[in-house]
Parts: structure tokens; C-alpha cells; sequence
């Protein structure tokens, strides 16, 4: 056995049966375990698990608890605990803990391109979801166009983010997602952070937090998709179904917070790139260069500057300067964000592609340096000083 898969189960027993078979299809299915972890269950949701299991080619653990302060966290946290003990009982040291939702339907080969994500150097992986398309079609067609819209300004913003700030371990293509229904963790690496944190809600957003403030190498892998449920009826208050019911009754919700105006995200990973580059260079405790522009007083910028993880450091100066603090948009500005964002990219790209011509031909012999300063990407003009696909000019800001 190379991996086990964690699942927090609550009152499932319509859709249990299906995230089971769809595990069962797994491309080495024999390999593969699988814990339930049936929590305050009070429908059938127990005596489904038990029709369906004798046929199942995986190997299944069922845990049973009633608990008054279950949420869903807690949930999740115990189910990957019992997942990484039933690892360590059998001496996999290198296996992978998987997580995925009682209402989700996995695909063949998602336990092995998640090994081979892990593999091939990952710590963490996260996988994109994907609505079931029977349930989605009984959802409101204002709320389809209005996930059109954000989803594709997220796409767009993410492939910005790539070419001016680019991550080594998570290259475009890559994704944002962060969903408890598709995610993969090392062992070692689940251990090294203490596990799933209890929290009420986004207990996935804040492990893979916690990985990454570790250091930890988390792939966004646009190759893994999930299908998962469509319902607003969910168990886990705050989740999924909330956020679109809460959209259904107010179609003016505000967006995702990382959905910023397009000057707002290139001054954000503008920042990004040139604090990553200073940590680099061994530069980042010289903070008059950087803490003034992002009105972070200097013991408090001196103190980040220490932190031991680049990712931690960033997270940090996000937390601490208001020049970067979140402000997210709303669905009627959506439209004209996208197309200047498009308009963005279309340069980038013809310019990255003229740079990689340019280079095989000889007529250049390395990266170009600017002297943009991060606030003047705000503007087109300034942008199309960034002469390649990872935006070059601006580590001199």
C-alpha cells in the first residue's frame, strides 16, 4: 500500500456509495486504502458503506464517532490522522495521504497522478474541482454566468501571476484552487505541520497554508479535476453550498478576495517577486529598500525579514502592509477587469516569444534588467518593459 485516502463522512448515505465505487476504479486499486471516517452519521449513511464494501478491490477502514462539537475540520483532521497511523503501522514512511469529500466522484487515475506529482517533487498537491453536471444544470443561470466570469478573470490573474512572480515547483499551467476534495500530502510533510488544523471552516485553505509557511513545495496541478456536488444543501456551514446559496440570494456578493482590480494584483506580485528575489540574494534585512513602499514600519519589517521561509515572509508582509491588503471585487466589474488583464497577457506572451527567438538566435545573451519600480506596473505602458514571461525588470525596483 503506497496511499490512503481520508474521507469525512456526515449523513451521505445518496452519495456514498459512488465516491466508493469511483475510488474502487483506481489504476492499482490494491494499492490503495481508504478510511471513512463516519461522523454523527443518523441516516443510512452506515449500512450503504457496508452494502457496498464486499465488492471493493481497495482496503477500507470505517471509524464510527459521535462527537457534539464535530465541524468540519475536526472531521477532516481525524480522518487523515487515521489515515497517516494506518501508513506508519505499516511501515510506508514515503506514503501519501489523500483527501477527498463524501459527496465527490474521483476520476480513474487520480490516486496515480497525484503520486506522480509527488514524485516527481512535491510536497502537496492540490487538484481543481468541477461541479456534478446533473446537479449544476438545476442551479440558476445568473450564478453559472457569474462562475463563468470569476472563473475565468482567476485563470487569467493566476497565468499573470506566473509570468511575473514564477515558482519553480508550481509552473504554469498551474491553478488556484485549494479544495478538501482533492488534495495529496507526503507523509512527512503532513506530520511536520502538526496535521489538518480542527478549524471550523477552510481547514483546507489553512493546511496548505501552514505547508507552504513551512516551506513545504505545493503543486497546483490543472490536471486533476474532481467532481463534486452542485447541492445548497451542504453539511459543513461556510462551505460550497453556503457560498452559492449566499450568491443565489445576493448576486452582488462580493468575489474571492484574491479577484483584485488588474493594477491591485500587479503591484501584488510585482512585490512578490522582487521580496523573493531579495531573500535570494541575501538583501531582504536591508528593509529600506522595500518596507517604506509598503508602509510596514521598519522593527516590524526587520522582524518578517527574519522569518526562516520565503513563503512564510510573504504571507507576512501581506498580513502587515496596507498597501496590500485584499480588495476584492465585485461580479458587474468583472468584465472590463478581463479584458484589460487579456489585453496584459497578449503582450506578455508576444513578448516572451519574441525574447525565446530572439535567444535561440543568439541576439541576446541573458536576461534583460530593468528599473521599473513595482508601482509602475500599474500601467500598460510600463508593463511592456517586462521583455520575458517572467518579468525580469522588476527584481531592480
Amino acid at each position: 500500500m503506497r496511499a490512503v485516502v481520508a474521507i469525512p463522512v456526515c449523513n451521505e448515505a445518496e452519495r456514498i456509495g459512488a465516491c466508493l465505487e469511483a475510488l474502487d476504479r483506481q489504476d492499482g486499486a490494491e494499492t490503495v486504502g481508504v478510511v471513512l471516517f463516519l461522523n454523527n452519521c443518523t441516516d443510512g449513511t452506515a449500512h450503504e458503506v457496508a452494502a457496498v464494501l464486499p465488492g471493493l478491490r481497495c482496503r477500507v477502514r470505517v471509524v464510527a464517532r459521535d462527537f457534539a462539537g464535530a465541524q468540519a475540520g475536526w472531521a477532516r483532521r481525524e480522518a487523515m490522522q487515521a489515515a497517516a497511523e494506518w501508513l506508519e503501522q505499516d511501515g510506508v514512511p514515503d506514503g501519501a495521504i489523500l483527501t477527498t469529500d463524501a459527496d465527490s466522484r474521483v476520476p480513474p487515475d487520480w490516486v496515480s497522478r497525484n503520486r506522480a506529482a509527488l514524485e516527481a517533487g512535491a510536497d502537496a498537491v492540490a487538484g481543481r474541482i468541477a461541479l456534478d453536471p446533473d446537479e449544476a444544470a438545476r442551479l440558476p443561470a445568473a450564478l453559472h454566468a457569474r462562475g463563468r466570469l470569476e472563473g475565468r478573470y482567476e485563470a487569467l490573474l493566476t497565468e499573470l501571476a506566473a509570468r511575473i512572480d514564477p515558482v519553480p515547483h508550481d509552473p504554469w499551467p498551474c491553478h488556484w484552487t485549494t479544495s478538501g476534495a482533492t488534495l495529496a500530502v507526503r507523509l512527512a510533510a503532513y506530520r511536520a505541520v502538526g496535521g489538518m488544523p480542527a478549524v471550523p471552516v477552510g481547514e483546507d485553505r489553512a493546511f496548505v497554508a501552514s505547508l507552504q509557511a513551512h516551506g513545504a513545495r505545493v503543486r497546483h496541478d490543472p490536471d486533476i479535476t474532481v467532481i463534486t456536488s452542485g447541492r445548497l444543501d451542504g453539511r459543513a456551514p461556510g462551505g460550497a453550498a453556503d457560498t452559492m446559496k449566499l450568491r443565489c440570494a445576493q448576486p452582488e456578493s462580493p468575489c474571492d478576495p484574491r479577484l483584485e482590480a488588474l493594477p491591485r494584483a500587479l503591484w501584488r506580485y510585482g512585490w512578490r517577486r522582487r521580496l523573493r528575489r531579495l531573500h535570494a540574494r541575501g538583501r531582504l534585512d536591508r528593509t529600506i529598500l522595500w518596507a517604506p513602499w509598503l508602509d510596514i514600519p521598519r522593527d516590524e519589517a526587520r522582524a518578517i525579514a527574519a522569518l526562516p521561509a520565503v513563503s512564510r515572509i510573504l504571507a507576512a508582509v501581506e498580513a502587515a502592509s496596507p498597501r496590500l491588503a485584499r480588495a476584492p471585487l465585485r461580479p458587474r466589474e468583472l468584465a472590463a477587469q478581463i479584458r484589460r488583464t487579456e489585453a496584459l497577457l497578449a503582450l506578455l506572451r508576444t513578448g516572451a516569444q519574441v525574447g525565446r527567438q530572439c535567444r535561440r538566435a543568439g541576439l541576446i545573451a541573458g536576461s534583460p534588467a530593468g528599473a521599473a519600480r513595482p508601482g509602475a506596473l500599474t500601467s500598460l505602458g510600463a508593463t511592456m518593459a517586462i521583455r520575458d514571461s517572467s518579468a525580469e525588470g522588476v527584481e531592480n525596483a
